[in-house]
C-alpha cells in the first residue's frame, strides 16, 4: 500500500495547480494542494460565484446521467473526469439502474490512486489514467473494452472538460473519434465554458495566465461540438436552464451563465 502511494505521489506536480485539483477546490474537495488553492482564490477574484459554478455543472451531470438512463442507456464512459466526490457519475447512474457500468478516465495521477480505491469494491465502475486527447488509446483500453459493449448505445460524457483543450488541439476531432466508435441510440454530453459576459472573457485570461488552458468559447463554438447529431430540448443553454428541477430567476448571474451545456443523440 505504501510503495503504491509512493508511487502515484512521485509523478504529482504540486508546484502548478492541475485541472482536477482546481475542481476539487470548488466542489470542496480535500485531495489538493495549496497551489490549487491559490488558483482558485485567484478566480474568485474576476468570478465570485466560481465555486456555485461548479456545483452547478455537478447538477447537471446528475440531471444528465438520469435523463440519458431514462433513454435506455446502460453504459458511460465519462472523460476529464476529475477526482471521485459526491453524487459521481457511478452513483447516479447506478441509483437509478445497478446494472450500469461506468468507465472514469482522467490523466491526474492522482485520480488513479484515489478512484480505485473508491471504486474497489463496485465490479461495475474502472478508473483508466489516459489523455482524452488520446481516443485511440483509450477505446483500446482492456479496462474500456472489459467493461464498454460497443454494440450497445453508450453514454459518451465530456463534462467541463473540452474547454482545457487547445483549439489547435482539434476537440472537434476528439469528440467526432468517440462517438464514430460508438453505436447509433448513443448520446453525447457536453458542458463547457462560455463567452458569455466580460468577467468570463476576464477569467480566460486567468485560466490561461495560471493553469494553462481554459478556453471560454462562444454559444456558437459550443454548439458546433454536437454536428453530426441530434440535440434533444432545451438545446445548447446555461446549465441552471438545462432540464431544471427547480425555479430558475428570469436574468441569470454571470456565474449561471458562466457554463453552458446539452445533450445530443447520435440518429
Amino acid at each position: 500500500m505504501g510503495e503504491k502511494s509512493d508511487e502515484w505521489k512521485s509523478a504529482i506536480d504540486t508546484t502548478r495547480p492541475s485541472i482536477a485539483r482546481a475542481y476539487d477546490v470548488v466542489l470542496h474537495g480535500k485531495d489538493n494542494f495549496e497551489v490549487d488553492r491559490a488558483f482558485v482564490a485567484e478566480i474568485v477574484k474576476v468570478i465570485p460565484e466560481i465555486y456555485d459554478v461548479a456545483a452547478y455543472n455537478r447538477q447537471i451531470l446528475d440531471r444528465g446521467v438520469r435523463f440519458m438512463i431514462d433513454q435506455g442507456i446502460t453504459q458511460f464512459i465519462d472523460l476529464g473526469s476529475g477526482l471521485p466526490t459526491v453524487e459521481n457519475t457511478h452513483q447516479v447512474a447506478q441509483r437509478a439502474n445497478p446494472e450500469a457500468r461506468v468507465v472514469y478516465v482522467d490523466n491526474d495521477p492522482m485520480v488513479l490512486a484515489h478512484g480505485r480505491a473508491f471504486l474497489a469494491e463496485n465490479e461495475r465502475t474502472a478508473v483508466v489514467t489516459s489523455d482524452l486527447r488520446d481516443p485511440v488509446a483509450i477505446l483500446g483500453d482492456e479496462a474500456v473494452k472489459q467493461l464498454i459493449d460497443f454494440d450497445r448505445p453508450v453514454g459518451v460524457m465530456l463534462v467541463g472538460i473540452l474547454h482545457h483543450l487547445h483549439d489547435d488541439e482539434d476537440p472537434q476531432g476528439i469528440v467526432e473519434a468517440y462517438m464514430a466508435a460508438v453505436p447509433p441510440g448513443s448520446y453525447l454530453f457536453i458542458t463547457h465554458f462560455c463567452d458569455s459576459s466580460q468577467e468570463s472573457r476576464d477569467a480566460e485570461k486567468q485560466y490561461l495566465a495560471l493553469l494553462g488552458t481554459g478556453r471560454f468559447r462562444t454559444v456558437a463554438e459550443i454548439t458546433d461540438f454536437f454536428q453530426g447529431f441530434e440535440l434533444v430540448e432545451p438545446g445548447v443553454v446555461p446549465l441552471p436552464l438545462w432540464r431544471p428541477e427547480a425555479d430558475v430567476p428570469e436574468e441569470l448571474t454571470v456565474g449561471q451563465r458562466l457554463m453552458f451545456g446539452g445533450i445530443a443523440h447520435k440518429p
